[in-house]
Parts: structure tokens; C-alpha cells; sequence
């Protein structure tokens, strides 16, 4: 029982902690850097933190051939999807950023219905009917105003891709051979690539202004990303994917909470109801066993870097 409970808690943790994303994001925006910059020093801090775990569980850092080509889709695929995301934190809130962004697994299940057969079932349709009332909601907002709808575009490109991340890692037998950690190790190499190559195409590299912007960098390369990593890989060996899965549900609920607490932002009850409806339909969809291995797969391998 006392097992169980860690099981729950470390899958708790875990989602706490990546809804933290905004919360060091924001302010590193109001000290002038740029989504772009943000990610590439994430990513470049999280590299070493997760060579020396890899070093520490002998884990070794070679990468068969075969593997490289995958690898550098899966970073390509999860920078763009944390792009998109951070980039929406500079249009709407991020809390109700966070969680439009937690329609990804709805997302997943369509396209593992159309684009690989899945048998589709009711629970589906009854998710998309939830998901689509609980997006009206958010969409006009109280007084008349209304999200961004380029901020919106941002969080479902951010959610498509990570959806075409979470089938890929399920669907190949090739990614499925590569341990966890080194999974991740490789995808924030590869990402680093990315924001470089990003920077003579307009993104300009900011460098960190104070010392404190190095406090939030170092945290989102430690907190959303290795600490929320091997909490949900810990819960999951203990509780299960589908409890680890629904409990992520609390990941938009951190991020509301930071945002409105910490950043000063403002929610509506409108948008809670909304949101709430978003992760009521998703929770809907994790938790039926026919759509489990499409969408809680991912979660042991690589938890929302959902970096986003």
C-alpha cells in the first residue's frame, strides 16, 4: 500500500513539475530573451545533467546507425513542439496555454484511428464532443474578449507535433531499442541543433542578462525536464502508465496556478470550466485501455518535454 502511495505521489510530482514551464519561462521573456534562446540554454543545460546520469547507471552513449536518423526526427519533432509553445506564452496566458496544450493525447488517438487503423470507438467521439465545448469556452472569453488566435495556432501546432512525436516513439521498433535516458539525451542534442540553425533565420541569440535569469534557465533544464522525467518513469514502474497518465492531468492545473500566483496573471471562471472540460476529455481518452499503448507509451519515454 505504502508502495502505491510513492507510486502516486512521484506521478503527481512529476506533473507539478512540468507545469512549473511557465513560471521560469515568462520572466526570462521580460528580461528580453527570446523563446528561441530560452530553449537552447534548456536544452543545452539539461545535455550534461543527463550525461552524468547516463555515466552513473552505465549507460552507454553510442548510437547504432540505424538510430541516428530517428533520433534527430524525434529532437526535431519535440524542439518545434517547444517552440510553438513557448512562443504562445508571449500571446495568452500560459496557464490556459498549458492546458489547450493537453488535447495532444485526443490528438493521438484520431490519428492512430485514421492513420493506422485503430478500431474507433465511442469514448473517442464523446472525448472530441467534451474537448471542442471546453475550446468554446476558452475561445470567448467573459466582457467580449477573446484568446489570440495566433496564440491559439501556436499551442495546436505544439500539440501536433508532440502528437507525431508520441506516435512515432510508438510505432518504431528502433526507437523502442533505445533506453530511456539516452532517448532523452539524444532528442535535447539534436534540439540544440535546431535553435543554432534557427538563429541565422531571424531568431536571435539573447544571452541571459542577470544572474538570476541563469536561476530560471537552470531550473527548467532541471525541473520540468530531468526531475519530471524520472519521476514519471519511477511511478510508472510502480503504479501503472494509465494512473502515472491521469494524474498528469495536473500538469495545466500547476501551470494555472503558477501563472495566476507567480506571474500575476488573471483566469477566468469561464476558462477554469473550460479547461476543466479540456481535461476531463483527455483524462477520458488516457484512461481507455483500447488507446493506452498510442498515448501513455511516451509518458516512460519521454514526459511532455511536453519541453514544452
Amino acid at each position: 500500500m505504502f508502495a502505491n502511495f510513492k507510486g502516486y505521489m512521484l506521478a503527481a510530482v512529476a506533473a507539478a513539475a512540468y507545469g512549473t514551464n511557465p513560471a521560469f519561462a515568462v520572466p526570462l521573456y521580460e528580461h528580453g530573451m527570446n523563446p528561441n534562446s530560452v530553449l537552447f540554454f534548456r536544452y543545452l543545460l539539461g545535455v550534461p545533467v543527463l550525461a552524468v546520469i547516463m555515466f552513473a547507471r552505465g549507460v552507454p552513449f553510442g548510437l547504432r546507425k540505424n538510430q541516428i536518423a530517428p533520433t534527430a526526427l524525434l529532437g526535431i519533432l519535440m524542439s518545434l513542439s517547444s517552440l510553438a509553445l513557448f512562443e504562445s506564452y508571449k500571446y495568452m496566458n500560459s496557464g490556459i496555454a498549458s492546458t489547450l496544450l493537453f488535447v495532444y493525447p485526443i490528438m493521438v488517438a484520431v490519428m492512430m484511428i485514421f492513420l493506422f487503423h485503430e478500431k474507433f470507438k465511442i469514448t473517442v467521439a464523446l472525448c472530441l464532443v467534451i474537448m471542442s465545448a471546453g475550446l468554446a469556452l476558452l475561445m470567448n472569453r467573459q466582457e467580449g474578449q477573446s484568446l489570440s488566435m495566433y496564440g491559439c495556432l501556436l499551442v495546436m501546432a505544439s500539440a501536433l507535433t508532440y502528437a507525431f512525436y508520441i506516435i512515432f516513439v510508438n510505432v518504431s521498433k528502433v526507437i523502442k531499442s533505445i533506453p530511456t535516458i539516452k532517448l532523452l539525451f539524444y532528442v535535447l542534442c539534436w534540439g540544440c541543433v535546431v535553435y543554432v540553425a534557427l538563429i541565422p533565420l531571424g531568431c536571435e541569440l539573447v544571452l541571459p542578462a542577470e544572474h538570476a535569469d541563469w536561476f530560471n534557465l537552470v531550473a527548467l533544464a532541471v525541473i520540468p525536464t530531468v526531475l519530471s522525467l524520472a519521476c514519471t518513469t519511477k511511478a510508472i514502474q510502480i503504479v501503472g502508465s494509465t494512473p502515472t497518465a491521469i494524474l498528469g492531468a495536473l500538469e495545466p492545473v500547476s501551470a494555472v496556478i503558477l501563472s495566476v500566483t507567480v506571474l500575476g496573471q488573471t483566469v477566468t471562471l469561464r476558462e477554469i470550466i473550460g479547461g476543466i472540460l479540456i481535461v476531463t476529455a483527455t483524462t477520458i481518452v488516457i484512461g481507455d485501455k483500447s488507446i493506452e499503448k498510442a498515448v501513455l507509451h511516451v509518458r516512460k519515454m519521454f514526459p511532455k518535454v511536453r519541453l514544452k
